[in-house]
């Protein structure tokens, strides 16, 4: 089969790979459909995720078709369309029995990180009875790609994370594909504000139409300055940091009122300041977390019902074995003008 192959930082090809088989009792093989690039691709291909091992297969989205099912899966078989969740669980760790699938003793995040991923014509995805979702008949396949792993994470690591409330003042730093839907799924709580920050011009009009109520270029304003005359000089309830470099993460420090929450979404690979000289006495809350997915069956009924249109945040279309021009297009998303970016096989 083809697959796009990470060979270190800098360095990736679409190649000939071996295709999966069953290892586990417990494993499918899905034929991929559709898949997608994340900004975390992009971090690996930076060197800021270095147990990422060369060779490895990229992507940890998609949906597709189960091609082939272990002896102990009881709730897929051959034929089947399926939602792949980037977090892999077991069901039955520690971990897993508390909710916390992200930290799966047996799995995690592990596609396209510790085991090859989707980015590819065919996927081993383990424990899949838990860790693979079936496609409602009718359902806009290109939208699912989405629940793969963007909105659950701008949902949980953003807006939960977060304690956004009903009339609450909510900041959102990076207009990037994450940033967005966490502004989707803010708004699911009603918040008197949501306020999005980036460089980025046509990012921020993208979020106006999104529901920003409103927009602040850091680039042309200071958005310290702009945020406080906004809030009355107090700061924001929820300030979500979805960039992932110190620069924004110390903005969300600045903005922060007393008593709100810092709810950090983006990959750093590199440390950040805490400016506990600042917040030690203002009863701050800073969270960190790694999408559980938990929240995956509740937003699938909410896209299959229309009820988010994941499918805005989709601005290109490729075909799998066009990836290359992908990720060009994806690393250069300014501009390009792209969010997320669908991966057809069209084979499938």
């Amino acid at each position: 089969m083809k697959a796009l192959v990470y060979h270190g930082p800098g360095n990736k090809s679409w190649e000939e790979k071996p295709k999966p088989v069953i290892l586990q009792p417990t494993d499918v093989i899905v034929r991929i459909s559709k898949t997608t690039i994340c900004g975390t691709d992009l971090h690996i291909l930076k060197g800021d995720v270095p147990e990422v091992a060369k060779g490895r297969i990229l992507g940890h989205e998609g949906v597709g078709i189960v091609e082939e099912a272990g002896a102990a899966v009881g709730n897929f078989r051959k034929g089947d369309r399926v939602l792949i969740s980037c977090i892999t669980s077991c069901s039955k760790c520690s971990y897993c029995k508390r909710g916390m699938y992200s930290h799966c003793i047996n799995g995690g995040w592990i596609l396209g990180h510790l085991i090859d991923g989707t980015q590819a014509e065919y996927v081993r995805i383990p424990y899949a009875d838990s860790s693979l979702y079936p496609i409602p008949e009718g359902s806009d396949e290109d939208a699912l790609v989405m629940l793969s792993d963007i909105l659950p994470t701008g949902f949980e690591c953003g807006v939960l994370n977060g304690k956004v409330q009903p009339g609450s003042t909510i900041a959102i730093a990076g207009a990037g594909p994450i940033g967005l839907a966490a502004l989707l799924t803010a708004q699911f709580y009603t918040p008197s504000a949501i306020i999005m920050i980036d460089p980025d011009d046509n990012r921020l009009s993208v979020a106006s139409q999104f529901g920003a109520t409103h927009i602040i270029n850091n680039q042309r304003e200071n958005g310290v300055e702009k945020i406080m005359a906004l809030t009355a000089n107090t700061g924001v309830d929820t300030a979500i940091e979805a960039v992932g470099i110190p620069a924004t993460f110390g903005l969300c420090e600045a903005i922060i009122a007393p008593g709100g929450t810092i709810a950090n979404i983006g990959v750093h690979g590199k440390s950040v300041d805490l400016h506990l000289e600042r917040l030690w006495s203002r009863n701050i809350t800073i969270t960190t977390r790694l999408v559980d997915t938990v929240t995956t069956p509740m937003l699938l009924k909410t896209v299959t019902a229309k009820k988010i249109d994941a499918k805005k945040l989709i601005t290109h279309y490729f075909r799998l074995d066009d990836i290359m021009s992908a990720y060009n297009t994806f690393e250069h998303a300014s501009a390009q003008k792209a969010l997320k970016v669908i991966l057809n096989n069209t084979g499938v």
